[in-house]
């Protein structure tokens, strides 16, 4: 519950309590992909109706009279594995519970094997006017292996007919990394999707998360990590997505001039979000907490009228501003030089590394230093 926002109505709210971006978790998958660790399950036809309403109830518990959302983004799991009539059903409770009259970005994420042209439409004609669609790759032994429900084919097909309803924001997911995959299959999926014209581009490193098939084969030596290898990969994306346009904005992500998600961006720059749903994270001042990781669970715990929060965690400054300079060394801007007083003798080291580079207003990773973001990141928690 957003218990501590302003709720004046006054149109110019403004403060560490104020909230601009929701993130609404829809946990449903046709199938459970081996990889991913976020909270999914397969759908209960019985129980989504109930789950829509409830997701309804959260939000319009969490309201306030100074509640504008900027961004909205609908993940998972796999939303558009909702119904038609499911997804309409919370769209228009979107409309009818917040005013939506700042509202600039609403992406939802979409899996290849569940767009329709009606769902399209739909989204389309409801406001969303951003789609992720999770392609992953487009090598059909790759796709097999990731548990994927679709085929390379049948993503182009998708991604064209977003195209034909309308949307003029369309992000492609993909990953490198996977075990067994070649320089030369990576290069033909980067290929592929820049023929379709993306405006955004979300190229991840696959890492191996505890509670997944993966992780399992991994540590029983099935799959091995090779850093070097992922690092050509890396750099081969850098340069395919680049010759075709798409700039490198943050570690994984590359977007046309005026296509950056401005959602995300919000992480990135420590604002201030809502989750709306099971097992999402909201952080609101120095205040965070996550609902319960079980829909069900989540659905009953709204309909009583009580908190699907399973506790609050109250951060330090110090915690938010390490958070802050993690976050933000992974984007192109990076961040203010200022922040970095404190480590003068780690970044004068990067800098000699040619991890770094610095000027009086604002310190970046180099492209060496993007490859190893996280362990430099390490050394200023």
């Amino acid at each position: 519950m957003v218990e501590s926002m302003d709720e004046s109505g006054d149109d110019n709210c403004a403060g560490e309590n104020v909230v601009r971006h929701i993130y609404v978790h829809i946990p449903f998958c046709a199938r459970i992909c081996p990889y991913c660790a976020f909270y999914k399950e397969r759908a209960d036809p019985a129980q989504t109706g109930r789950f829509c309403k409830s997701i309804l109830g959260e939000l319009g518990a969490s309201r306030t009279n100074c509640f504008k959302p900027r961004t909205i983004f609908f993940g998972g799991g796999t939303p558009t594995a909702l119904t038609t009539t499911q997804v309409a059903l919370l769209l228009d409770g979107f409309h009818e519970l917040l005013d939506l009259s700042e509202l600039t970005e609403w992406t939802f994420e979409a899996n290849p094997g569940s767009v329709s042209e009606r769902k399209a439409l739909l989204l389309r004609e409801r406001g969303v006017n951003r789609i992720s669609l999770g392609v992953q790759s487009f090598d059909d032994r790759l796709l097999e292996l990731l548990g994927r429900d679709h085929s390379a084919a049948q993503a182009e097909v998708s991604f064209k007919l977003l195209r034909r309803a309308g949307f003029e924001n369309l992000n492609i997911d993909l990953m490198f990394g996977l075990p067994g995959q070649t320089l030369e299959q990576w290069t033909q999926t980067l290929r592929r999707a820049v023929a379709l014209q993306p405006d955004h581009v979300s190229a991840y490193c696959l890492t191996y998360e505890e509670d997944t098939d993966f992780f399992l084969r991994h540590a029983r030596g099935e799959f091995r990590v090779d850093a070097e290898t992922d690092a050509t990969f890396f750099e081969t994306t850098t340069e395919v997505l680049a010759k075709a346009g798409l700039a490198q904005y943050e570690i994984s992500n590359f977007a046309r001039s005026g296509f950056e998600s401005v959602h995300n961006r919000a992480y990135w720059q420590g604002e201030n979000y809502l989750g709306i749903g099971p097992s999402a994270v909201s952080t609101v001042g120095l205040r965070r907490w996550q609902n319960v990781c079980d829909y069900r669970a989540y659905a009953d715990r709204v309909a009583a009228g009580e908190s699907a929060s399973t506790g609050d965690e109250i951060l330090t400054p110090k915690m938010k501003r390490a958070e802050a300079i993690a976050l933000g060394l992974r984007t192109g801007a990076g961040i203010p030089a200022q922040w970095m007083t404190n480590w003068p003798n780690e970044v004068a080291e990067f800098v000699d590394l040619g991890l770094m580079q610095r000027d009086a207003r604002r310190v970046v990773l180099t492209p060496s230093g993007r490859l190893l973001a996280d362990s430099v990141a390490e050394a200023f928690v």
